[in-house]
């Protein structure tokens, strides 16, 4: 944990994609000037996934790695232990899938969500699929690299895409990625042929509290690449769920960044493979 719970505020919660650590994944957005001064006014808790923390041993020979949802239910227990009362979560790509299961299930628990790139059945992973009924043609390290970037991406930013290769391939224990990979798959398959998941996200979420920031020219890491885009909307978020710091944005700034989205556009983007300029920001409010 970063800092200490500030009297009744929630606590940032970070969860982080299949082949990241909270290092990786949130670093860049989190050492960046605006979210720092949002972050002197709430702690922060980064999880990472069991076995993807840089330099973590392998698992034992036959070791069942947690599900999707087992995953979910660990939180509160972490949440127990460090005497958290309620969060703010943030989430990319899988990590916004467990968030969401975490939220479903303990809505008490949960003031607000941002979730990034939440689709599960993405290309990367249908591409993987693919590859395992023809044997495998794909390595770890490019399926990986294909769920987080696109083709274009892949050719024309080789400075960022050479960081996170290198960080895939050396500071994830392959072993470890490989077991959370195939709880991703199962959970993909399981997600493509039904619509439990789609469903039940739309079902439950409000469209009066929930909104859809479009984020140009940022990828498939918009917490990476536009860093100062995504801190000063969680800024305008966290301030519309009711908490003030000292900043105050006009009407004109806010509606650059937020907009109201229809129960429509929240079925497409639980529910079809959305684009990785997307993401979505769902929040429950409790103002303070």
């Amino acid at each position: 944990m970063r800092g200490v719970p500030k009297g009744n505020r929630p606590v940032i919660l970070t969860y982080h994609d299949i082949g990241l650590n909270h290092k990786s994944c949130f670093n860049t957005l989190f050492n960046y000037e605006d979210m720092q001064e949002i972050t002197q006014h709430f702690a922060v808790v980064h999880v990472d996934a069991p076995g993807q923390q840089e330099g973590a041993p392998p698992f034992p020979s036959g070791y069942q790695y947690p599900t999707m949802d087992e995953l979910a239910e660990m939180l509160p227990s972490v949440m127990t232990q460090l005497k958290v009362n309620s969060v703010i979560g943030i989430g990319v790509g899988a990590g916004a899938y467990i968030l969401t299961r975490f939220a479903l299930n303990n809505p008490t628990l949960v003031e607000g969500l941002v979730l990034i790139n939440i689709d599960p059945c993405a290309e990367g992973w249908i591409d993987w699929a693919a590859s395992k009924l023809s044997g495998w043609t794909s390595n770890l390290v490019d399926i990986v690299m294909a769920h987080h970037f696109s083709t274009d991406e892949l050719t024309e930013n080789q400075e960022l895409i050479q960081t996170y290769r290198l960080h895939i391939a050396q500071d994830i224990n392959q072993d470890n990625l490989a077991l959370f990979l195939m709880i991703q798959l199962l959970t993909c398959m399981s997600l493509c042929n039904s619509l439990m998941f789609q469903v039940e996200c739309n079902s439950r979420l409000n469209p009066t509290k929930t909104t859809l920031l479009k984020m140009a020219d940022c990828g498939g890491l918009p917490q990476v690449v536009q860093p100062g885009k995504l801190a000063e909307a969680f800024k305008y978020f966290v301030q519309g769920m009711g908490y003030r710091f000292g900043l105050r944005p006009t009407v004109h700034e806010k509606t650059q960044f937020l907009s109201p989205w229809s129960r429509s556009l929240c079925t497409s983007v639980f529910a079809n493979a959305i684009s990785s300029l997307l993401p979505a920001v769902c929040r429950t409010p409790n103002p303070q």
